[in-house]
């Protein structure tokens, strides 16, 4: 719950504008937006690091849907994004977990985190997935091999370089895992539960013109080895027929489930962990707003590119919060960009 505080009016005012919670590329190109409108700007991210699950899961893969990129590395994508944000020196607090948000009246917000509280006009949330957590594999073997050949995320292709690979899961992340793989693994092995995948049907395409060894409608009923992973049993989920393959290494894209943590219970109007938003990017609490994959709104779609359009959205409005009268149109051809100090 948003709970009432009090601002100590004797303490020196440190109040940023816009306080955005999470570092991903959705919350970093907000940082750009908000310098744009000449606000003061403040990054919280819970992890190490910005560029959220980009940087922590997926440094290597190529991302095909941001405008101007025929495909971008989600490193290089995320060094961009720094970059573009940095110009306008916003406050960056890594490694800080946002707990709690206190409404300090008509002045605005304190944010507690577990490491400092932060005072702000207004809010915006780009936190993604949350805490986001692997789904895992119910099936003999993958606990006790993981970490010890069985992955879900790939945070360097050369770390695969020779091996012989299982790739489980249907969706964008196993089908561009594979074709990324393809030319430095010994061989490729992909399944998949169901007839159809749920990935770009472009990369379906190549995924099937490749080398990759593509088996649908199978499942994994087993993982075994020594010391290290060597085997793996897939069946044929109809027949039941099984298949054992050597294999060095599993990736288990299965996706992630979200969780919103300590944010779920700040009184926002959630449907199944997502922020409810209007066309506006406002939430149910006036001065909090949000964007990204952490929203849900109907015809919303998780997109990249979709959430730099939301946030740059809730930054205009999160200014007119601050101030009714101010302009929310900006043309960024016609702004001096301020000296990276």
């Amino acid at each position: 719950m948003v709970s009432e505080g009090s601002i100590n009016k004797s303490a020196k005012d440190d109040r940023v504008d816009i306080t955005i919670i999470g570092g991903g590329p959705v919350g970093l190109f907000g940082a750009c937006c908000a310098g744009l409108h000449g606000l003061s700007t403040k990054i919280i991210e819970a992890l190490p690091q910005l560029g959220g699950q980009l940087a922590a899961l997926y440094p290597e893969k190529y991302i095909y849907d941001v405008a101007g990129f025929p495909k971008v590395l989600a490193k290089d994508l995320v060094a961009n994004l720094t970059e573009q944000a940095m110009q306008f020196n916003p406050s960056v607090c890594t490694g800080e977990r946002a707990l709690e948000l206190r409404q300090e009246g008509k002045e605005g917000f304190t944010i507690v985190t577990d490491r400092a509280h932060h005072r702000t006009r207004a809010v915006i949330c780009t936190v993604g997935l949350g805490a986001f957590s692997p789904r895992r594999l119910d099936v003999p073997g993958v606990a006790d091999f993981e970490g010890r050949g069985v992955h879900y995320f790939v945070s360097s292709l050369s770390d695969f370089a020779d091996q012989r690979l299982l790739i489980v899961g249907g969706g964008d992340a196993a089908v561009d895992w594979a074709l990324a793989l393809e030319p430095i693994a010994a061989a490729i092995t992909l399944v998949h539960r169901r007839g159809a995948f749920r990935a770009q049907q472009s990369s379906v395409d190549a995924l099937f013109a490749s080398s990759v060894e593509v088996k649908l409608f199978h499942e994994v009923r087993q993982i075994t080895g020594d010391d290290r992973l060597q085997r793996a049993v897939i069946f044929e989920n109809r027949s039941g027929a099984e298949t054992a393959l050597g294999v060095d290494a599993v990736i288990l894209a299965l996706g992630f489930t979200p969780d919103l943590g300590p944010i779920s219970t700040w009184g926002l109007h959630v449907n199944e962990d997502r922020i409810c938003v209007n066309s506006a990017g406002e939430t149910n609490i006036p001065g909090v707003f949000a964007a990204g994959d952490a929203v849900d709104y109907p015809g919303k779609l998780k997109l990249i590119a979709g959430g730099f359009g939301e946030v740059a959205t809730a930054v205009a409005q999160a200014k007119r919060y601050i101030d009714p009268s101010a302009r929310l149109q900006i043309h960024s051809t016609n702004l001096k960009i301020p000296a990276n100090t």
